[in-house]
């Protein structure tokens, strides 16, 4: 009940019942007044859209100490991680951390919330995950098949990660750009006058 008092459709119905008023008030209906009030109220409330539905909540808290974490394990296996490859890591968790750290703006754009959550919950710990439980010799080691190393495809994925992290920030950032363009054209514009 009280969560409905703040609902898109209670508030389109109070819109209603304040028109029922004026129209009372203004001398347009006369003693039956309650009854055109409680009619739009119920009018308005009926054609206004539904509340969002929200089935998948992410928890944006738990994810960035998921990525404190991630870079602390790492970290502390620097000894074996490929050279820049904790700096990488560090990098992809910085694009994404920001992103979380704005988690209403998040929760607005479902596709960028599934691509942050993914890169944060699965690409970047599996890549991470799956070259740390390769024994040492064997992940450093050059394949006799001239195939890349496990060093070099972690590196690789590392960087795709980089890339994909910053793609999809820019996809969340692109209204923000958008308004600053059109503030610097609109500044322009206003100089030339």
């Amino acid at each position: 009940m009280i969560r409905y008092l703040g609902s898109t459709k209670n508030l389109a119905g109070c819109v209603g019942g304040l028109i029922g008023l004026a129209l009372y008030l203004t001398g347009v209906v006369g003693g039956l007044w309650p009854v055109v009030v409680a009619g739009l109220y119920a009018v308005f409330a009926l054609l206004a859209p539904p509340e969002r539905v929200r089935l998948v909540p992410v928890d944006t808290g738990h994810l960035r100490a998921d990525l404190v974490s991630l870079v602390e394990k790492v970290t502390a296996q620097a000894q074996r991680m490929p050279e820049s490859s904790v700096d990488g890591v560090r990098r992809v968790a910085e694009v994404l951390d920001d992103l979380l750290s704005r988690p209403e703006r998040l929760s607005a754009n479902p596709d960028v919330q599934h691509e942050v959550t993914r890169l944060a919950r699965t690409d970047l710990p599996l890549s991470v995950q799956t070259y740390l439980n390769l024994p040492w010799w064997f992940a450093a080691k050059r394949r006799a098949s001239g195939e890349p190393s496990a060093a070099e495809e972690l590196l690789a994925q590392l960087e795709l990660l980089e890339t994909e992290a910053h793609r999809v920030a820019e996809r969340f950032y692109a209204g923000d750009v958008h308004q600053q363009a059109d503030h610097t054209r609109y500044l322009r514009e206003r100089g030339e006058a």
